[in-house]
């Protein structure tokens, strides 16, 4: 990828700290700023952070109440969430059409890509991720806030289908017909069978590729370059028509990300499984590998 079209496609899908910084200084209001931080094991200790302090006019976007669906008995632990309630939660945020939506967490952005996904998913194209997340708005000196947005009225008139999505039945058919390269974005232990420390079964999809997130980033917990995350996915799906490349996690969140670094290396269009392991062993009978 020639280096000015890296750079543009990076600008359209990331912003840095002073970047932002320097956009709520002189257009505060053409902003929608939203922290995505949460813990599995801990479900209130994101919002309790954020109340703690935030990027100045953030909101706070939970997990399992704004970016989920309820459970149900044959679903993964974060179903999509409803269109309405979702379309809903956008409006009392301030999420217009024309909003540019910056999203964050506490680093990566392993949680704040979920929001992203969800928001190209609903067809809002000018949504971002901040570059190193909160973490980074912090090492540059920047400040904190606990003061907390009062909600809008309103409904983000959004249409949702608009990311490829992939459920368990169409999974299990496209790869027992070869049609589909199934990437599984969990840390090499989990896939392996060798921990699981959520869900009831340990192992992986038989034929699902071990990709993990982790590897998107760069110690400073900033994405990888265009250039080398195209030479990390490159060989896996060069040449393979959009949506047959699909990515799945333990429950459909951190497989955002997965989607979001394969745009960020031109590679668009991947599809989301969003059950993902955690839905693909509601079922007894589906196999499992652990090698």
């Amino acid at each position: 990828m020639a280096p000015a079209k890296a750079r543009v496609l990076r600008d359209s899908l990331l912003i840095s700290a002073g970047d932002l910084a320097d956009g709520l200084e002189r257009q505060a209001a053409q902003w929608v700023v939203v922290d995505c931080r949460f813990s599995l094991l801990q479900p209130e200790a994101g919002r309790a952070a954020y109340r703690e302090g935030h990027i100045p006019g953030a909101w706070y976007a939970d997990l399992d109440q704004d970016l989920s669906a309820p459970r149900g008995t044959d679903t993964g632990r974060h179903p999509l969430p409803d269109p309405e309630a979702l379309a809903a939660f956008l409006g009392r945020i301030g999420v217009t059409p024309g909003a540019r939506v910056v999203v964050y967490d506490e680093g990566g952005g392993s949680l704040a890509a979920r929001l992203w996904w969800l928001l190209r998913w609903m067809g809002h194209r000018h949504v971002v991720l901040l570059d190193g997340g909160l973490a980074a708005w912090q090492t540059a000196g920047l400040p904190l806030h606990r003061a907390i947005p009062t909600p809008q009225s309103g409904r983000y008139a959004g249409t949702p289908g608009q990311m490829p999505v992939l459920h368990t039945d169409a999974v299990s058919a496209a790869l027992a017909a070869g049609s589909i390269q199934l990437l599984d974005v969990r840390a090499e232990e989990r896939f392996l069978g060798r921990v699981e420390p959520i869900d009831t079964v340990a192992g992986h999809i038989p034929g699902a590729v071990n990709v993990p997130f982790a590897g998107n980033l760069c110690a400073n917990q900033q994405f990888q370059s265009a250039g080398h995350l195209a030479r990390r996915y490159g060989p896996l799906v060069e040449g393979r028509p959009a949506g047959t490349v699909v990515c799945m996690c333990g429950s459909g969140v951190t497989a955002c990300h997965g989607v979001f670094a394969l745009e960020l290396a031109g590679f668009p269009g991947a599809a989301l499984y969003p059950g993902s392991w955690s839905e693909w062993i509601r079922c007894p009978g589906r196999p499992v590998a652990t090698a």
